[in-house]
């Protein structure tokens, strides 16, 4: 049987899926391999953890391919589907990692240096395992690439536009998973005017019209916008130039601070997990959800200004999807709106939740889904 392998690497873990390698394609089985880089663990749907030691991407490549054996036959893989998460300006559709390909998306690293590193390094380990199968990478930005020229830019010199200084947005995969749910499921919605809340460790906001993307909150890197797990979101940039200047911080510093010292964390002095926050009753715990709801609120509604009004909220990713009372926090100043919450149906979610004028929806993502459709169409030629 014909098969396609997602592979879905971060900086310490790589996420895998095979699927059947139909149009639609079918989960065989799904996993990861957790604390890449320490006392690595192979955790396979339907089976006991495995204790790894020690290892890197290619290493958990290997651990992957040799659990995955059972379900492996003579050239059982025809594809190999990687997310990316910078496409850069030009990327708009999923493509074949070539060695040209790869060496462009090793330009863009400086543009996303805590992801873009481990998704190449995913990428090489996989093409050293399968030499002769192809490898597609699937971008987080390129769902963005519909965005006018309005929402993409700075206003700075336009100079440096032309360079790649612009906003690309990020949480791709996720926000083209739920628009094409919407067109399957909520037809009536899918043409109409869509917030979508991609909210977890890492978190942004789309607005998105009859299917694309319009604007979104992440812009040049995935700082800006919402305040996230451990980083800041939307800050001045004054900010950054009194840390330099009156406080002798350097870039290394800065980066440090910005990417995993701030947000939840920052805020909180506990944690960057929503689910620890929720249970503290420390004040600090409280004021940081506090924040984090408010931010949420304020970009709803520039967002709906940019499409014009409102006709769903949909809610995604780990917190989007598990936290009840982050959702009702959030809806409960957006009456003006017209969104409104099923008290009960949001508690049992997820599926419709809303009870105004404005839908509001809670969609399980599956990023994996929209890698194993782009190899499989790939694979059809």
């Amino acid at each position: 049987m014909a098969l396609i392998l997602t592979l879905n690497a971060g900086s310490s873990s790589l996420k895998f899926g095979l699927y059947t390698a139909e149009h639609e394609p079918q989960p065989v089985t799904s996993g990861m391999v957790e604390e890449l880089g320490a006392s690595a663990r192979l955790v396979v749907k339907g089976l006991a953890p495995a204790e790894l030691g020690e290892t890197d991407h290619a290493g958990a490549v290997r651990h992957i391919l040799k659990a995955l054996e059972p379900h492996l036959g003579e050239d059982a893989v025809v594809g190999i589907g990687h997310r990316v998460v910078h496409g850069g300006a030009h990327h708009a559709e999923p493509a074949e990692l070539t060695d040209s390909a790869m060496a462009e998306l090793r330009e863009l690293i400086p543009l996303a240096p805590l992801h873009q590193p481990h998704n190449l390094a995913g990428v090489t380990a996989a093409q050293a395992a399968f030499p002769n199968v192809p490898q597609i990478g699937c971008f987080d930005t390129a769902f963005h690439r519909s965005q006018p020229w309005v929402h993409t830019t700075f206003a700075l010199p336009r100079a440096y536009y032309d360079e790649g200084v612009r906003r690309y947005g990020f949480h791709g995969l996720s926000y083209a998973y739920i628009t094409e749910h919407l067109k399957q499921d909520y037809p009536d919605i899918a043409t109409g005017r869509v917030i979508i809340a991609h909210l977890g460790n890492g978190g942004s906001l789309c607005a998105v019209q009859n299917g694309q993307s319009l604007a979104t909150t992440m812009g040049f890197s995935v700082l800006e916008g919402l305040a996230m797990g451990t980083r800041s979101g939307r800050i001045d940039p004054g900010v950054l130039l009194f840390l330099m200047e009156e406080k002798g911080m350097g870039a290394t510093e800065i980066s440090d601070l910005l990417y995993r010292q701030s947000g939840l964390l920052g805020l909180s002095g506990i944690s960057s997990d929503m689910r620890a926050l929720e249970a503290s009753g420390a004040p600090e715990a409280q004021d940081a959800i506090r924040y984090y709801v408010t931010a949420i609120q304020k970009e709803i509604g520039a967002l709906a200004a940019c499409l014009g009004g409102l006709d769903a909220l949909v809610f995604t990713g780990g917190i989007g999807e598990n936290a009840a009372s982050i959702r009702q926090q959030v809806c409960q100043r957006l009456g003006f709106l017209g969104v409104m919450l099923d008290a009960e149906k949001n508690v049992d979610g997820p599926g419709e939740i809303g009870s105004g004028p404005v839908r509001v929806l809670v969609i399980r993502t599956d990023e994996e889904q929209v890698i194993a459709r782009a190899v499989a169409r790939h694979v059809r030629g």
